[in-house]
């Protein structure tokens, strides 16, 4: 990945609309390259690792940052922003951009950079806008005198380049609708309470509470009480809207008044629509997965022949498609429903990590909403959509009765785009437990799965985005062994060819002859997964654990009613279950697993499910117990990410660790607010009640010697961070400069999970600051510690890494260390 350098110190001042000063930065220096992160846990910054250490010397044209990989001088150059104040150019790829401001006093602004990864603004870490969106708008504080912005750029000019500008907003806190969440209103639906995003901002120095929203459309008013907004920071929150009293098609208009105890404080307005029937909407809801608004988007069946169940199509968009405009792409169908939903953003996860949460709560919702035919549920979608209809499929193939991918790419190791690939080879054993955390991102690895699914592959034969190589690789791949699968190219058709890209009729008549099979009537089964957290179960067979973490496992079994029987062969496999359904209470049935002598067992009541444990041998075993890995509880470092998380922050330590947990999880929030369209609570250690955030995951900020809450949550934990020192079980590894990410069951749930953020001193709490754990398909094991040396040499400096055994034990897990 490609990105760049840059010092402004021109800047043009005028007047906008709203009567703030904006000040458009017109000058600076530009270097690169002089990092490499992308979708892994290693990442190498040459330019941050000076910054940390303090050795970063002040940029000037022509002054030497470092020297390459072939011995060359890596220079700072001048550039200048063009006439719509952006700097273009490739020079600086893999680079960063210097800004600077001079200001005459401390005071607080607002600063709005497009198209970089994050920036440093005076030392300390803020959000990016890699997408130049425009509407991340970062409260900074600034310092009298010389202030210094280094953003981080990739592919520098190549899309758009950079602008950085400063405004001085006249309103401490204030709304702002530019990234809108909002449901239409929809006649027959209910619409008094329909939750909308909005943004507001909080230019102090203090967490602003006592908030609430009311909003008014046609004289119905609703009030929402809104969470604590952090010191200088930006949060998305949810309020509700009454649309009942709105009769009339079109835009609507609603007034918000935001007031804090009672008083107003600032007002904003945005338009709401009434879409007529038939027509395709929007819809919002709350997630479950971290409390914010999110929304999906429907094509409603119409006119109905029959008063049988609806048929249900689960439709993911493309990069930079609107989840409205993948459901306007297609026709509606009058024996289904069309649903689409969002990946959290345009961009997202590529329909990886969250971004195949919001699919599978998305379809969750559609069922209830809709009551669709349980036999008959499709998945299909188009380019990164397309990607994601692969990936869906092979992770979940018991959901479908049938997907259609279209210009789709298998995999994120061939196919990366803005966050780069997946490495698909490791040059160490290091580096192969790193990635093995990415396996269940492998969607080629997983291609028998397909079996039990109709795959209907699109793609147009002149397509320049997304080569159509890769549909014809998949096909090649099916042939070998799949019996149901169809393959179309469009003659001439690019990445686009129009709505039948997506609304292609021979797809939707491939899906109406498939249905999902109820599971008592599947006599095999031949299923694999890399990761039991994200996929475990295939009809009436589920792993449960395995043997090695985050290698693949596969479950090849037959059932045979007459004989009795089950029988078949696991690999990685350490518990199974097996849903008895098939055989009535009383039936004695017989089970042979991986050609050991089989197990004799009696059916004890209808739609039993038995388990069964591998310990050189199979036996009857229990259900896994809360307190061991499970399906509903895994790892690996992501999976805290869940739950309706909630940031928690260490005020212990000396200043700079105790400035640098809060700056962290601020700057992890405001990611995950751009990356997820996210929300989340930041509560200080002091204020953390672990029964006020019952079940809910935990990120924790800090070490044990810092962070109040790590006893609440941590108390037997075995691995045990402190200033100068990590303990993990018997082993000791020391220095100042370690980061160490790991993630741990929350004692308290069945469900939820710690993510800890750590260090063992200043040093070792910067190098943690990158948070490549959001980009989809990355991978991060249960455990990584590394040396702030590693920005500097890469994976030599990572000195442990891997996975917690079973029971969450270092004494039985797999670990490298070097």
């Amino acid at each position: 990945m490609k990105r760049t350098f840059a010092l402004l110190t021109f800047l043009i001042f005028f007047i906008d609309v709203q009567g703030q000063s904006i000040y458009h930065f017109e000058e600076g220096l530009g270097v690169g390259p002089c990092h490499q992160y992308g979708r892994e846990a290693l990442y190498t910054d040459q330019l941050a690792y000076q910054l940390y250490k303090g050795i970063l010397i002040k940029p000037q044209e022509g002054g030497v940052l470092l020297k390459g990989s072939k011995g060359e001088d890596i220079k700072w150059k001048k550039v200048k922003a063009d006439s719509t104040h952006r700097f273009r150019g490739d020079a600086f790829s893999n680079g960063y951009v210097y800004l600077t401001y001079e200001s005459k006093k401390e005071q607080a602004a607002v600063l709005t950079v497009t198209g970089q990864d994050m920036i440093y603004f005076n030392g300390v870490p803020r959000g990016g806008d890699m997408y130049r969106y425009g509407w991340m708008h970062l409260p900074v504080l600034l310092k009298k005198g010389k202030n210094e912005i280094y953003a981080r750029v990739a592919r520098f000019g190549r899309f758009g380049g950079i602008t950085a500008n400063l405004n001085f907003p006249e309103k401490p806190v204030s709304l702002n609708t530019e990234d809108l969440t909002v449901s239409d209103i929809v006649p027959g639906l209910k619409n008094d309470s329909l939750w909308t995003g909005v943004v507001i901002s909080n230019i102090t120095q203090r967490a602003v509470s006592g908030l609430q929203i009311k909003s008014s459309i046609l004289g119905k008013e609703a009030v929402t009480a809104i969470p604590s907004i952090p010191a200088m920071s930006v949060r998305k929150v949810g309020i509700v809207v009454n649309g009942t009293g709105v009769t009339n098609a079109g835009k609507n208009n609603v007034s918000l008044s935001l007031m804090q105890n009672g008083k107003l404080i600032d007002q904003s307005k945005f338009d709401i629509q009434l879409t007529e029937e038939g027509k395709q909407y929007s819809r919002t809801f709350v997630s479950e997965l971290d409390g914010s608004v999110q929304y999906y988007a429907v094509s409603p069946q119409i006119n109905p022949g029959t008063s049988e169940k609806p048929a249900l199509f689960l439709s993911v968009h493309g990069a930079e498609v609107q989840a409205i405009s993948q459901a306007r792409a297609y026709k509606p169908k009058d024996w289904g429903v069309l649903v689409a939903p969002t990946n959290r953003r345009p961009r997202g996860f590529n329909w990886e990590d969250w971004g195949r949460m919001d699919a599978l709560e998305v379809l969750e919702i559609a069922k209830r909403q809709y009551n669709p035919d349980p036999a008959r549920i499709y998945l299909t979608g188009h380019s990164m959509g397309g990607h994601g209809t692969w990936f869906l499929g092979a992770t979940y193939p018991e959901k479908w009765a049938a997907i259609a991918p279209s210009a789709g790419y298998p995999t994120l190791s061939s196919y990366g785009s803005h966050d780069g690939v997946i490495p698909d080879s490791a040059r160490s054993p290091m580096e192969a437990i790193l990635l093995r955390a990415s396996n269940a991102s492998n969607v080629l690895a997983l291609t028998s799965n397909y079996k039990s699914l109709g795959v209907y592959v699109a793609h147009g034969d002149a397509d320049r985005t997304v080569s159509v190589n890769y549909a014809r690789q998949m096909r090649d791949i099916l042939g070998k062994f799949h019996r149901d699968f169809s393959y179309y190219e469009h003659i001439g058709g690019e990445h686009w060819y129009g709505d039948i890209s997506v609304d292609w009729p021979p797809i939707f008549n491939f899906f109406s002859w498939h249905s999902i099979p109820k599971d008592t009537a599947v006599a095999s089964i031949d299923f694999m997964t890399a990761n039991p957290g994200i996929s475990s179960k295939m009809r009436w067979a589920s792993i449960h654990q395995q043997v090695n973490a985050l290698k693949y496992s596969r479950i090849k079994l037959n059932m045979n009613k007459k004989n009795m029987q089950i029988d078949g062969t696991t690999t990685n496999v350490a518990l199974l279950s097996l849903d008895l359904g098939a055989f009535t209470s009383g039936s004695r049935i017989k089970i042979a697993l991986d050609s050991l002598a089989p197990i004799e067992y009696e059916v004890k009541k209808d739609n039993e499910t038995v388990y069964l444990k591998n310990e050189g041998g199979w036996k009857i075993a229990a259900n896994p117990a809360g307190s061991e890995k499970n399906a509903s509880r895994n790892g690996t470092l992501k999976d805290a990410f869940r739950n309706r998380m909630v940031y928690v922050y260490a005020t212990g330590g000396s200043a700079d660790e105790k400035a640098w947990a809060f700056e962290k999880a601020r700057y992890d929030a405001e990611t995950w607010y751009y990356r997820g369209n996210g929300a989340v609570d930041l509560v200080s250690d002091k204020d953390f009640d672990p029964q006020l955030f019952k079940d809910r995951g935990v990120i924790l900020y800090g070490n044990k010697s810092t962070n109040a809450a790590w006893d609440k949550l941590l108390k037997d934990c075995p691995v045990i961070v402190t200033t100068g020192k990590v303990q993990v079980g018997d082993k000791q590894i020391t220095g100042n400069d370690l980061a160490v990410y790991f993630i741990r069951p929350r004692a308290d749930s069945k469900t939820a999970s710690v993510t800890v953020i750590s260090g063992t001193g200043k040093m070792g709490f910067l190098a943690a600051n990158a948070n490549q754990y959001f980009s989809g398909g990355s991978g991060f094991p249960d455990l990584m510690i590394f040396s702030a040396e590693m920005l500097k040499t890469g994976i030599s400096e990572v000195k442990m890494s891997g996975f917690f055994g079973n029971d969450w034990s270092v004494k039985i897990g797999e670990f490298v260390t070097q």
